[in-house]
């Protein structure tokens, strides 16, 4: 795995945790922040062909 792959699997698993945190916070403003980061990294990922299953329902074939 590359230092690129792995930073990358280290934000989404920070992000994760955040919008876990808001949602349980019932903090609407931060679970859309933390969801928007999270489509960002699943954007970033694809584009780069790097299979991030825990990012799945964050990417652009989600809805």
């Amino acid at each position: 795995m590359t230092e690129f792959q792995t930073q990358l699997r280290e934000r989404a698993r920070q992000a994760l945790a955040a919008l876990q945190e808001a949602r349980l916070a019932d903090d609407d403003y931060s679970v859309d922040v933390h969801t928007g980061e999270l489509e960002s990294i699943a954007r970033l990922a694809s584009e780069h062909d790097l299979r991030l299953p825990e990012l799945d329902s964050f990417g652009s074939d989600a809805a």
